[in-house]
Parts: structure tokens; sequence; C-alpha cells
């Protein structure tokens, strides 16, 4: 009588499950017991759902169905827990990083699909891990200055626990108590203790390494119920006592003001918006540390209320980096980032997921994740595959939007403008940690997902032994930090703050204004007043959709005032061959380098020029579109044709171009720039469309402290007039300016008619 009822009891409450499911979602839960397992990201209650669901959510199926396959080869293969010599990509370390996700995997099949091969294979590769871990001295590889055991660095260690201890947490009731003790004594607390209180440097900082050790050390311990573990990843190591910064060779300071944990780890690097200050690379990669233990915390210590924390800054930050990538999905390289990187990563279908579950369930996220063409094997992966079979999909509309920068969001920021097939990156940010680069007021430009003007992005070969053991080129420093690399102003071949962290951590630029109600100009403006002292810049972009023009075009006006005579340098990286100038060019018979150092070492100069008109005009042809760009010169400018490549034996650099405006023995100046994009060709059918570009002249009509205005006037003669507001720039200011004996009268931060 007892054994029906009790299987009466658990077959109605999977019906109340099923229920629920079809309609959203694995109910919310406030709490979970602390003895019932899996808790920590796959739940219990989240297990029945599945089970009861499994045939009936066509992604979900597809996702199971193909790790599954790929855990079960695993397995044929046997296990191979090898002892650690190598740097990134090598044998042991590429081991050792499968292994992590092996396990997790593992530990999700048994769970999901109820055979004890998946569990017994988790079991007896963690034994391993317990046997050798035991044994094992720092890591022979020295690089690091927070060596780990099992890989070079302890961020690597961290990887590991982050992804073990959920594997842990799917086998946990499996185990016996024996075996438990044996992992968490030999094996989970001293990982734990030694990527945290054996390595203060890495774990106690304000960093994306330390939300990782944050994480690891947290969920190991939720795992657990380990309390003094608990703490230590939320708030850092209590009673540090240490007298002096330490500096790091990654550029970063262990923190002894109090600030580490893993609730530091929020309350500094990202915005009110959600901007991480590392840049979208870097935020990529901390986001799945970040959310997976969030979700932890929230499902087993919910009175933590983990996503509400910062106004719910986690899940806000999910949105802002979706939209900090182009139309391919691709992340914007600013700062320190790899291009390629994209929301296809396995970091972005966590976030992806969970941003749907224990948010506001966008159905712009669901649209992203049929892209992703994957799911969690969890709570959330579930809540997403009900949504997208249930038909509630939408596009996720990417718009033009400014990210504020900072903990309180008063440390400059980046702005996006987006029309058509055109978006702009305009960065105004602070230093960005120890992966910034020194950049102030940089920009990129894209068509569709292809750069037309690019960011250098890192100086990395990630992963790939061969390259510095996969680790950051010296060239990173030498090239891709530097001013030079970027599309903006350096003066007298100096990068900005000298190129010293410890200057430009403390600087940051100031917005001017933002505006996108108008989506036909759409315009960001920024100024910079420390990268050089006794020098301001301030830069105002728009992009412009006017019907005499195929395509919106770009307008750049960079406005430098100083109290002293410089020179000044400002490239243009474009990507392509070129197609026409109209200027006059002289190409060297031998190569020489612009300079000696902060980057220009690494600039062989292929072309000189001599401006003889007040406007310079550059067209190229990149992946069947054409591309002007049109600048206003005066005859003493030199115009240079740049390649980057010199000092670099080892061909670690990109052989790419760039166009340079050089202005010398000036003081206060003002560069005025149009990029369109027009026209295509076609290698199919040989045929060139709208080659040309539409722009005949711009001409500087005003330039005072107050307002810089630019007349644009193009090949059939019509003439519009921008004029931007430099001081007192608000929505809300009247304007009322005589040009040319003409009033122009208007309301806001700029004009242009």
């Amino acid at each position: 009588m007892y054994k029906k009822l009790k299987n009466y009891l658990v077959f109605f409450s999977i019906i109340c499950l099923v229920v629920s499911c079809n309609d959203e979602s694995v109910t919310k839960t406030d709490s979970i017991s602390q003895s019932q397992h899996p808790k920590l990201i796959l739940t219990a209650q989240g297990v029945t759902a599945i089970r009861a669901q499994l045939g009936n959510i066509p992604i979900f199926d597809k996702t199971l169905e193909t790790i599954k396959a790929e855990i079960d080869a695993e397995i044929e293969a046997g296990i191979d827990v090898p002892v650690p010599k190598d740097y990134s990509g090598g044998y042991t370390h590429v081991k050792h990083k499968r292994n992590w996700f092996v396990l997790q995997k593992a530990g999700l099949l048994y769970q999901i699909l109820e055979d004890e091969k998946y569990a017994k294979y988790v079991k007896d590769m963690l034994m391993q891990y317990e046997e050798l871990y035991k044994t094992l001295p720092l890591h022979p590889r020295t690089r690091s200055y927070a060596r780990g055991k099992l890989f070079w660095q302890c961020l690597n260690d961290s990887n590991w626990l982050v992804y073990v201890s959920q594997a842990y947490d799917c086998i946990y009731n499996y185990l016996s108590d024996e075996e438990r003790n044996k992992l968490e004594n030999n094996l989970f607390k001293p990982f734990a203790d030694h990527i945290s209180i054996d390595s203060p440097q890495f774990y106690q900082r304000v960093h994306n390494h330390s939300t990782w050790g944050n994480a690891a050390v947290g969920m190991i311990g939720l795992v657990m119920d380990d309390q003094e573990l608990i703490d230590r990843a939320l708030y850092g190591i209590k009673d540090l006592k240490l007298d002096t910064k330490e500096k790091d060779d990654d550029g970063g300071f262990l923190n002894k003001d109090g600030k580490a944990g893993f609730l530091a780890n929020i309350e500094e690097p990202f915005s009110p918006d959600g901007y991480y200050n590392e840049g979208p690379y870097y935020q990529r990669y901390a986001m799945y540390p970040f959310l997976i233990f969030a979700e932890g915390l929230h499902n087993v210590r919910p009175e933590l209320k983990i996503f509400e924390y910062k106004d719910g800054v986690l899940l806000k930050s999910i949105n802002a980096l979706l939209n900090l990538s182009d139309a391919d999905g691709d992340f914007f390289p600013l700062n320190d980032g790899q291009k390629g990187m994209s929301y296809y990563t396995s970091a972005l279908v966590t976030a992806v997921d969970i941003s749907y579950h224990f948010g506001t369930q966008d159905p712009g996220l669901l649209s992203i994740a049929k892209e992703q063409d994957r799911v969690l094997l969890d709570d959330s992966g579930l809540a997403v595959a009900l949504g997208i079979k249930n038909g509630k999909a939408e596009p996720f509309n990417k718009k033009s939007i400014n990210l504020s920068d900072g903990p309180n969001g008063e440390q400059g920021g980046v702005a996006i403008l987006r029309h058509e097939d055109i978006e702009l990156v305009f960065k105004y940010a602070a230093q960005g940690s120890s992966h910034g680069h020194y950049d102030k007021l940089s920009y990129s430009l894209y068509e569709k997902g292809e750069e037309i003007l690019q960011d250098y992005g890192l100086s990395r070969f990630v992963n790939i032994e061969q390259k510095g053991g996969g680790n950051y080129l010296k060239e990173n420093k030498t090239w891709a930090k530097q001013t030079i690399a970027h599309n903006t102003v350096t003066q007298n071949e100096t990068s900005h703050f000298n190129g010293k962290y410890e200057i430009g951590s403390q600087h940051h630029s100031v917005l001017n204004y933002f505006s996108s109600e108008n989506k036909n100009i759409q315009v960001a403006s920024a100024k910079e007043s420390n990268a050089y002292p006794g020098t301001e810049m301030l830069r105002t972009m728009a992009i412009i959709k006017d019907e005499d023009f195929e395509k919106p075009y770009m307008l750049d006006i960079m406005k430098v005032t100083s109290n002293k005579v410089n020179k000044y340098d400002f490239p243009y990286y474009f990507l392509g061959q070129v197609i026409q100038t109209n200027f006059d060019y002289k190409t060297p018979k031998t190569l020489t380098t612009l300079g000696d150092k902060n980057g220009y070492q690494h600039l062989f100069v292929e072309g000189t020029a001599k401006a003889f008109s007040d406007n310079s005009k550059l067209s190229w042809l990149n992946k069947g579109k054409f591309y002007t760009l049109t600048t206003l010169t005066n005859t003493n400018d030199e115009l240079l044709f740049t390649r980057i490549g010199a000092n670099d034996p080892e061909f670690n650099l990109r052989r790419e171009a760039a166009l340079m405006l050089r202005r010398k023995n000036a003081k206060n100046t003002l560069f005025v720039s149009a990029i369109e994009a027009h026209g295509s060709y076609s290698p199919i059918t040989e045929s060139a469309v709208n080659s040309n570009s539409s722009l005949k002249e711009l001409k500087v009509v005003l330039d005072t402290e107050t307002y810089t205005a630019i007349q644009i006037t193009n090949l059939n003669g019509n003439a519009k007039l921008f004029i931007t507001v430099n001081t007192e720039a608000s929505k809300e200011a009247k304007h009322n300016l005589k040009i040319n004996h003409k009033n122009y009268e208007w309301s806001g931060s700029y004009y242009f008619k």
C-alpha cells in the first residue's frame, strides 16, 4: 500500500511539472535542500522535468544526442590523467582541459539518462585525479605570476574546478561517504586552498582571473556545503596580512583595500549598463564563471538574491555583451580581443540560456539560441528549449546604444551607432584594467559584419603552443596596445599616457553627448583631456543617412587643442586593395620603418606623398565592396602608406595597411574625414557598380570653442551642413548661430540640414 502511494505521489509530481513546463519552464524554487543533489546548476527538480520532456523538445534532444555520442567515444577511448608539464596548447594542458569538459558532461548524462556508466566514469577519473593531485608540486612551467598544479597558471586550475564541481554534484549521491571524504579531503579542499590561500596574488583581485578563482572555490563549497569556502568565494580571504602592492606580469595588482571576492568582482568591473571594463572579449570569458556561480548561488542560497545584486547587473551585462557584437555575432575587439570570438562560443550559450531563464524571458534571446543550435543540459536549457518549441522566438534587435564604463557609470564608455548595415564602434572608456589599450577616442567601422576600418585586437595565438606557448606575445605590448595601432591621434610619436598603465588607469574620457533618437543622424561625441599633458581632444562621430548617398556614411571630426606645437599622426587602418587616390605618391625601393619605438618600429613606410588639395581621397575594394575616405588636408600635410610587420622576425603580426595623415608644427588643429560605403564588384560577372565616391567636398565653415560646422557637398552640388556643439551640448539647450551671414537656430546637441 505504501509503495503504491509513493509511486502515485511521484507520478503526480511529474505530471504537475510537465504541465508547468509546457507553459514556461521549470518552476524556480525559493530554496533547495542542502542534502539534495544535484542542486548546483542542474537541480533535482530540473532533472525530473527534463526526463518528462525528453523526445518532445527538439533543440534539447539534439544537444543531448550530440553530447552523448561525444562522451560515449571518450569512455571507449579510456581515461588519461597525465602528469602536467606543458604550456597552453601542449598535450598535458589540452588533455586536462578536455577532461574538465568531459567530466561535467558525463555527470549531466548520468542524471538525465540514469545510466550508471557515466557516474562510474566520472568517479574513476576523479579518483585518478585524487591520486595524482596529492603528489603534485607547483607546475614546472614558471612563466605565470601564479602557478597552478594541474596547469601552468592558477587560472586554468580554477577553470577545471568550476566544471568539475558540477560533475561532482551530479554523482554526489552515487558515491559512498568514504569516497566523498577521500575526494574532498585529498582533492577538492586542497585544490580550493591552493588557488586562494596559497595564491593571493591571483585570488585577491578584481580581475577576470580572480572571478574564475572565486567561482571555483564557491561552487565546490556549495556542493560540499562548506560555509568557509562559500564565504571565501564571496568576500575574499579574511585577515590577509600584506604590506605593499605587488605587481603581476599581467599588469594588475594584488588588492590590499578589501576589494576582493565574487561580489567585489561584480561591483567594480561592471557599469550600471552592464559594460565590463576589460572589454567584450574578456567579458565573454568571465561571463561563464559569473553566471554559473550565480546560478548555483540562486539555487542553493536564494536568500542572497544574487541576480538582484547591483540592480541586476549580471543579467543586464548579457544584453550589453550581445550588443557589443557585429552583424555576424563576432565581438568587437576592444582592448585585448581576439577577432572571430562570437556569441556562438559555449560561454554565450550559457549566458543566453541563463539570461532567458532567470531574466525577463526576452523572446529575442530565443532567436540567438536557435542560431547557436544548442542549449545547456540543465534547467535553463530546458526553459529555452520549451520557449523555442512553443514558437516564442523573435529577432534580437541590435540598436544604437551608449554603454557607460566604471562601477558608477562615470568613467566614459563605448558608443555603438547603427543604421542599415553600417556599425560604428566609438571607444571613450576608461583604461580597461590590465587588458586595456592606449587608444583614447578610437573607433572601428563595419558593414554587415565586415571591417571597413579595423581595430587590430590582440597579438596572441591563443592555445597555439608553437607561438609563445599560446600566450601573449611581446608584440602585444610593443604594437597592439600602442596608440599608433589604433584609429586615433598620436602626438609626437608617443602613446597616450606615455604607454604607462599606472597613469592611464587613473583617467578616462568624458562623454560630450550621444544622440540616436533620429535613426538617420546618429552622433556620439566625447572629450579626452589627460592622454597628453596640455592637450585636449574632442571627437565627434556621426552616421548619416542622406538621400544624396547610396548608403549611410560616417563623418568624423577630431578637434585638437594644445598649449604647444606638436606633430600629429592620424592613421586609417583600412582592409583591402587600393583602387584610387587623388594624390600622387612615391613608393620607395627599400623599406624603412616609421620610427623606433611606441609601435612605430613595427610600421614599414610603403608610400609617401604631399597633400596638394583641401580634400585628399583614397578608395579601396574589400570583399566585393567599395569604400572611399575623404579627409581635409593642407599643403603642409604628409600622406603615408604604411604596413604592419617591421621588426617582426617571427611573423607574429598581420601584414595590414594604413593611410596615415601626418601634420607637423601644429598647435590647435582639426581633422575632418568622411568614409563612404558604396557600390559592389562581382568577379563572376566582372562588373563594377557605383565604384566612385559621391562626395565632392568637405569644408570647414566654422570652428570655435563652442561650435564646429562642416559643409558636405555631393557630386551634384547639393550641400548639407553639420554643426556639432563642443560645449554645453545638452539635448535641451537652444542655439542661435550666424555663419556666412545666415542664421541657424536649433535645440539640441547638433544641427544637420
